[in-house]
């Protein structure tokens, strides 16, 4: 399951607020913090270690004092492990990361339906696409991290109790478990507070119902030798109309299962750890492992009506929530503040001014509400095949995913399912490359083996591949703006790149800081037009 919080929780590895932080607390109501923000789960602690990496001024505050110690989320991508290589810890995570096998689907009586897989390296963003990760020490990394910022408060067992703002500020209340009060000033709020974000509703954003409520039981098991011999190699979905269930092969000898409840079971009884083990004997008893956590939730897929009022925004999982198909959850709140962080950098720094600054923030919005629709649908459609309780459509259902591939199951790897963007700040002229992810390759430079983004930097981005014959571009009303021509120079290891403008027929890539395309030129005339079209819209 993939959420970012779990409410009423204070378990986990002790976090003390250091005494600047606490002295920086204290005088919160004196201090006007660029940008403030309400959760330090993995959400609220990227979005503090992006920003506070641009030298912003933050605020982060959660009510609790520890990073819960068992695991929500487990599934993690390649576009997230590039946003954590821009914080500087991708390295520092590695040992609790590993690549996620295939998903193998067995149909009603037991034949195998569909194959999830990992596409073929060379890798694209340069990280195995898809992976299991283990989320404590990870997302202990990330505070450490944020912690690490002098620029950055940490506020931990505060609460936010109100919300006021107008056209300059918003403040914020906050009430201290050790009785303390005080206010929190600052230019912009984001709501990182979880499914039951209290800032989305004292600002009156609603959830939209997308259609999916079901319930189910998490069960995460540590198996031992024993227990993992009996288990499946492979992640397994169980596309079974008596009972629909999932193994994830998680790190090491991690083990998760989401089992759906039928109707009439207690989700409370279920988590008791006799009937979770009853439900776990088709395949482990408790000879076998030990449980870790077990917890019942209903599946949802909701999303914010709008995401942001005013000076506020919500990210996470105070924005949308998606059943966990396909192990999304973390990976959208990631891509959520990845997106709109250097948006607000660009507005703070007054790189973008107006009428502009305006256009770009609400375009968070438009941006991120379209790609978590398109994604929760297609992550509903993959649930649909799953869960199908009439069992004569079940048998259909298999019997027709069978035919459609020729009676041979074929290879679906995972980031095939993953939509690009299609709205917001991208070229008019649309394309295929147009709001996709743009490749990092390996390049070799100075001797060593790099990636793309460690020669680049983290802003704006101008890719010229070896064929573009084009005069030098100019740069001009693109803040930051930073050029990387792939010849001989900077040489790829792999042709990443080099295939990517092959198959996009282009030679050049305007690419934004959060490496989605803002669109491509395939000659020196049409790249003055696009970056001249982006220059005009920043202005």
């Amino acid at each position: 399951m993939d959420a970012n919080r779990e409410h009423g929780v204070n378990q986990g590895v002790e976090e003390d607020v250091d005494s600047a932080a606490r002295q920086a607390a204290s005088g919160a109501s004196s201090m006007l913090y660029d940008v403030a923000i309400v959760g330090f789960g993995p959400s609220g602690a990227v979005a503090a270690g992006l920003l506070g990496g641009q030298g912003l001024k933050v605020h982060v505050c959660d009510r609790q004092h520890t990073v819960y110690d068992k695991p929500r989320a487990i599934a993690i991508d390649h576009e997230i492990l590039r946003v954590f290589q821009q914080l500087g810890i991708v390295d520092r995570i590695a040992a609790h990361v590993e690549p996620f096998t295939p998903s193998e689907y067995f149909g009603v009586d037991g034949q195998l339906i569909k194959r999830l897989t990992m596409i073929a390296p060379p890798y694209p963003l340069g990280y195995t696409p898809s992976n299991v990760f283990s989320q404590p020490p990870v997302e202990q990394a990330l505070r450490e991290h944020v912690r690490s910022l002098t620029n950055v408060t940490v506020a931990l067992g505060a609460s936010v109790t109100a919300v006021t703002q107008d056209d300059a500020v918003v403040s914020l209340s906050v009430t201290h478990d050790d009785g303390r009060t005080d206010t929190v000033r600052a230019r912009y709020v984001v709501a990182c507070d979880g499914a039951s974000s209290f800032v989305r509703e004292q600002v009156g954003i609603t959830l939209e119902d997308l259609q999916f409520d079901e319930p189910w039981l998490v069960v995460d098991v540590l198996a031992n030798e024993r227990g993992l011999a009996k288990l499946p190699t492979t992640s397994v979905q169980y596309c079974e109309a008596e009972r629909p269930c999932t193994i994830v092969i998680g790190p090491g000898n991690h083990r998760r299962w989401e089992i759906s409840l039928k109707e009439g079971e207690d989700p409370a009884k279920v988590t008791q750890p006799e009937e979770t083990w009853k439900l776990l004997s088709r395949w482990i008893t408790p000879d076998d492992g030990e449980l870790w956590r077990q917890a019942s939730y209903r599946f949802h897929a909701l999303v914010a009506d709008r995401w942001r009022a005013g000076r506020v925004f919500v990210a996470g999982d105070a924005a949308h929530q998606q059943p966990p198909f396909l192990g999304q959850g973390m990976c959208q709140g990631v891509r959520d503040v990845a997106n709109l962080s250097w948006k607000l950098g660009a507005v703070l720094r007054g790189e973008i001014a107006g009428g502009a600054a305006e256009r770009l923030l609400d375009s968070y919005g438009d941006e991120r509400k379209a790609h978590v629709q398109e994604l929760t649908s297609r992550i509903k459609a993959i649930g649909a095949v799953i869960c199908e309780r009439d069992i004569d459509k079940a048998r259909a259902r298999d019997a027709h995913l069978l035919a459609d591939s020729g009676g041979v199951v074929r290879d679906t790897p995972r980031q095939d399912v993953i939509p690009p963007l299609d709205t917001g700040l991208l070229a008019p002229a649309t394309n295929p490359a147009r709001g996709t992810l743009f490749p990092q390759p390996w390049l070799r430079q100075d001797g060593k083996d790099v990636r793309l983004d460690t020669v680049a930097g983290n802003g704006w981005l101008l890719v010229l591949g070896a064929g573009y014959d084009g005069p030098a571009p100019s740069t001009q009303g693109i803040p930051g703006l930073q050029i990387v021509r792939l010849d001989e120079t900077l040489p790829e290891k792999e042709g990443v790149a080099a295939a990517w403008f092959e198959r996009h027929g282009s030679t050049a890539a305007l690419v934004r800081p959060d490496r989605y395309v803002y669109g491509t030129a395939a000659s020196g005339q049409a790249l003055a037009d696009l970056t001249r079209r982006l220059a005009d819209t920043l202005a």
